[in-house]
């Protein structure tokens, strides 16, 4: 036994020297290949192209980093949570809560927000847009004290110590060194996963509008009464905040959730609090539409259960407020033509993203 004892403290300080090796080569990541190419996009029928980002252009090894860091709680001070805690495909990105849960236990006081389609929204990321980007907004839940309760240089070192990520940002990004491992790439790569998330090119709706097949009677009236396209039909006042062809708007509007006899008097103030503007006070974004029956509860507090709370609040209980949206104002639609309305916002369901397997969790 005791011939054996130096090979055995050997070995033992030979692992303990590779596993805190501060060698000058120990972070060098050149001899990874690093060829990057194009990732394969397709936007649906009927969308624009996406808007371009120059400083952030779209790769296969970004958008595949991107996806594993979106699933992964290695974000979160616990790893308890990821980002797809509270966007989950199969709620259209969002969690099907009013409020969600922090690693803390916390409630956070808005909804989240659903992220299909979200690339095009080019006015300001969250309810109230108060990150000028994608990149800029990924940052965000991270250091939120409600939601991952992390701090980002705990979470670079995260990744420089895991087994896979140094890999992967140099194939993403062609860093040549751990090193160069920063909370900005980590961002660019979450924002290029989260702009392959589109939809709405195999719904009804654009499927009519190729001539593919035609609306029933109530779908087509409830499609005048949307873009007020029928002067003998009510204006249903949809189409000005949510606008085709993504059902969305990069503005912020007040729709007389809450009365408000000044515009101090909002508990939340939305956009205000970002512009400082008064004006700005109460309003909120506009989100997309397709796929609406997966985001419930609406609205950025998650207050209405279902669709047909919104219509009713949109007819009969729109708030007063010194800047509520003049289209909101003066809602009139029958319990028949709100029907109409909604058998058309079915016709924007198209849950077809969810056949790509790269929106999914990798783990």
């Amino acid at each position: 036994m005791r011939s054996l004892r130096p090979l055995t403290i050997g070995l033992f300080l030979s692992l303990a020297s590779c596993e805190n090796d501060n060698s000058p080569g120990a972070d060098d990541l050149s001899s990874i290949p690093y060829q990057p190419k194009s990732y394969p996009l397709v936007v649906p029928r009927n969308l624009p192209p996406l808007p371009d980002v120059p400083d952030n252009p779209m790769s296969y090894d970004g958008v595949q980093l991107g996806r594993h860091l979106f699933y992964d709680p290695i974000l979160s001070s616990d790893s308890s949570q990821s980002c797809a805690s509270c966007h989950k495909p199969e709620f259209a990105f969002t969690d099907g809560l009013a409020f969600s849960k922090g690693v803390t236990g916390q409630f956070g006081n808005r909804s989240s927000m659903s992220l299909l389609n979200i690339a095009y929204l080019t006015k300001g990321y969250f309810w109230d847009g108060r990150s000028p980007t994608l990149e800029t907004q990924a940052l965000e839940p991270v250091e939120n004290p409600i939601e991952l309760h992390e701090m980002w240089p705990n979470v670079v070192e995260k990744f420089k110590k895991h087994p896979t990520y140094p890999a992967m940002f140099r194939k993403a990004f062609g860093i040549n060194s751990k090193t160069e491992i920063t909370k900005e790439l980590a961002a660019k790569a979450i924002a290029q996963f989260e702009r392959i998330l589109l939809t709405g090119g195999n719904s009804l709706y654009v499927r009519q509008l190729n001539k593919e097949i035609f609306f029933d009677g109530d779908q087509q009236e409830g499609m005048e009464m949307y873009f007020n396209s029928d002067p003998s039909l009510p204006d249903a006042q949809c189409g000005h905040c949510h606008a085709a062809p993504t059902f969305a708007s990069s503005d912020y509007f007040n729709n007389g959730l809450d009365k408000a006899v000044s515009l101090d008097d909002f508990k939340d103030k939305g956009r205000g609090a970002v512009t400082g503007n008064p004006l700005d006070m109460g309003r909120f974004k506009a989100t997309g539409l397709f796929n609406w029956h997966l985001t419930a509860p609406y609205m950025h507090d998650g207050r209405f259960k279902t669709i047909e709370e919104v219509m009713d609040h949109y007819v009969n209980h729109v708030q007063s407020a010194p800047n509520l949206d003049p289209n909101v104002a003066k809602l009139v639609l029958t319990t028949r033509q709100k029907n109409k309305v909604i058998a058309f916002l079915k016709t924007l369901i198209d849950t077809s993203y969810l056949q790509n397997p790269d929106i999914f969790s990798p783990f």
